[in-house]
């Protein structure tokens, strides 16, 4: 009996992860300027768990503080993710996005209630955008991303790299006010996607990749 976890979609392209991004530019210029917009849809411990405001959960992934890290986040959608749309498919692609989305900020939120953190405010699409950075590092596992333009890096190790800076920035409160653990949980959430979903253990990929 077939795994219905394990089930494929049947192949479409929409073009999501362009739809997306415009979605998120339109919010961006409605909410930016609202104190109480962003309180509301971002995703805070207390409201989330005290006034049962649950949609936050995922609407927390469609807020960003400021245009540079809209456009940062957007850049990287466009870059990786209409890749592992086009090889994938459209709801495969959806699927883990908002799936990896609402994971990392679920993993987030015990996060900052372990450490007795009620009033962060989690907002940005970086935890669903790591998830699908990792799985254009799974599918695409010899292909290079050149940093400024010059430096070619193979997607696994700019993942490892990626993994590496976050924890390191994380434990030494460097770049405060940034999630870093919602970038880690995201990688976390797509490499168990890949394993659960897919049947695809990402390290055996680029095992086979690299030293086969």
């Amino acid at each position: 009996m077939a795994n219905p976890i394990r089930r494929p979609f049947k192949y479409c392209f929409i073009s999501a992860s362009l739809i997306l991004i415009v979605v998120n530019l339109i919010i961006y210029f409605i909410t930016n300027s609202s104190t109480k917009l962003m309180n509301t849809y971002g995703l805070n411990p207390g409201l989330f768990l005290y006034h049962r405001m649950y949609w936050q959960i995922f609407t927390y992934m469609f807020l960003h503080g400021n245009f540079n890290h809209l456009i940062s986040n957007m850049l990287g959608l466009f870059f990786f993710g209409f890749s592992v749309e086009k090889a994938l498919g459209s709801k495969e692609f959806l699927l883990i996005y908002f799936l990896c989305g609402i994971l990392s900020g679920l993993f987030s939120l015990g996060y900052f209630i372990a450490t007795d953190n009620y009033r962060t405010l989690l907002i940005g699409a970086s935890g669903a955008l790591y998830s699908i950075m990792l799985a254009y590092a799974v599918i695409y596992p010899k292909a290079n991303i050149y940093i400024f333009g010059l430096i070619p890096i193979p997607a696994p190790i700019l993942v490892i790299i990626y993994a590496i800076i976050e924890i390191f920035t994380q434990f030494t409160g460097l770049q405060a006010g940034i999630a870093h653990f919602a970038h880690l949980f995201g990688f976390l959430t797509a490499f168990l996607y890949f394993i659960i979903r897919m049947g695809v253990n990402p390290l055996k990929v680029w095992k086979n990749a690299y030293f086969n």
